[in-house]
């Protein structure tokens, strides 16, 4: 049997692609039952995000299970065999197990270190749980990618320190001011940074949010979908006054906020401090307002500093989680390696037993005389004669396996005692 993963992620397709192949809910539960329906594929796990779509599946024939995979990847999303096949990776056997580990880990994330994608990986365990989908084989090797994603977690620094200009942008204000949940924040404009630093500013549990932008219905609109209040530029004075926190990113070609601006507020609310964070270019906040007393002032260089810091010591710390990764992925193929040899160990056990029992009914009629507890005495010798003599060929043969060695010894042994017609297909 093989394991095999295809799929399309960041690294190797386009947001325009990505889009194309991401999977409803309802639509990797359809997927998943097609595929199981196709006598090629015997186990399947569907991951889909917005970085990556993948499915995960053992089969009998690795060739014939990739083209069902494809199949119903462009069956079940809007991307074209053409789109798919220029995008698509594919992993066999350990590679594939050490691919999920290592995404379940976050080391093949958009965003090394980002926590999301535990919550991805065990969401699509679960819908192949309900789907009945998954078998002993994916079960494992899923269990082991959360075990392994949780242990990267608690044993390395992977996901310390923010690495976007959005949550560097928080982490500063947290510094600056602390206490966030008792804080009111100020965003000047309302664009894609703006959101994502919005949304950030609400997990970290900001009291209030005010959107201040030059068209005041887009203000609005923004500020509906993040549960905060939109405004025009012309109520900029009075917001600037309550705010505790500034947060400006506009594309205005010229500075929105000076000295003056700054310090009038700050006259009007003191004993309060107010951090003002600049991450448009060019800058909407001039830089002679850093001199106002109770102010502190950043610009995109300050946060991009503390990125490249933060992605610096994320990278040494996924160089640590990568070993965590490889020895895990290591165990999990010698667990499936045993799991090969074991149908082969059974039907010699089965074959050997069947022997033994042939040849003591054969010489029954000849013990007339014999008691039952000497029967027993019998049957327990011949039962222990064969076991010492499959003992060692056992041993060797699991010891071939786990040395990667294997297939050949299975095969001559099949050969040698005449196994051939019995069912000694590994899982």
């Amino acid at each position: 049997m093989h394991l095999i993963v295809i799929g399309l992620s960041h690294r190797t397709a386009p947001v325009e692609q990505r889009e194309k192949a991401a999977l409803t809910d309802g639509g990797a539960r359809a997927l998943l039952r097609d595929l199981v329906d196709d006598p090629a594929i015997v186990e399947a796990v569907t991951i889909s995000t917005c970085n990556r779509t993948e499915v995960y599946v053992r089969a009998e024939d690795g060739s014939r299970a990739e083209e069902v995979v494809c199949d119903a990847i462009v069956g079940h999303t809007e991307i074209s065999r053409d789109e798919l096949d220029c995008a698509r990776y594919a992993h066999r056997e350990e590679r594939t197990a050490s691919h999920l580990l290592r995404v379940a880990a976050s080391l093949d994330a958009m965003i090394v270190g980002e926590s999301e994608i535990q919550g991805q990986v065990r969401a699509a365990y679960e819908r192949a749980k309900e789907e009945d989908t998954i078998g002993p084989v994916l079960d494992s090797l899923f269990r082991k990618a959360l075990e392994t994603g949780k242990r990267v977690r608690h044993e390395t620094a992977i996901g310390a320190g923010a690495v976007s200009v959005a949550s560097v942008a928080v982490e500063l204000a947290r510094e600056a001011v602390s206490h966030l949940e008792d804080r009111r924040a100020l965003l000047i404009g309302a664009g894609d940074v703006a959101e994502a630093t919005a949304c950030a500013l609400i997990e970290s549990g900001v009291r209030e949010l005010v959107v201040a932008n030059r068209t005041v219905s887009t203000a609005r609109r923004l500020a509906d979908r993040i549960g905060g209040q939109g405004v025009g530029f012309d109520r900029l004075a009075d917001q600037l006054v309550a705010a505790d926190i500034v947060i400006s990113s506009t594309d205005a070609p010229h500075p929105l906020l000076g000295h003056n601006d700054v310090e009038q507020a700050m006259r009007a609310r003191p004993g309060r401090p107010m951090v003002l964070i600049d991450i448009a270019v060019p800058r909407d906040l001039e830089g002679d307002i850093a001199s106002v007393p109770g102010v502190r002032l950043y610009d995109i260089d300050d946060l991009e500093r503390v990125v490249t810091v933060n992605l610096n010591g994320r990278m040494r710390e996924a160089e640590l989680a990568e070993v965590i990764v490889q020895a895990e992925a290591h165990r999990f193929t010698e667990w499936r390696r045993g799991l090969a040899v074991a149908p082969t160990i059974g039907s010699l056990r089965e074959h050997a037993e069947s022997i033994r029992a042939r040849e003591l009914e054969r010489v029954a009629g000849q013990w007339e005389n014999l008691g039952d507890e000497d029967r027993e005495r019998v049957e327990q010798v011949t039962k222990a004669i064969v076991n010492k003599l499959l003992h060692e060929p056992t041993v060797r043969l699991r010891a071939a396996v786990a040395e990667g060695d294997g297939v050949t010894h299975v095969d001559s042994l099949r050969h040698l005692f005449g196994l051939e017609g019995r069912d000694t297909r590994s899982i």
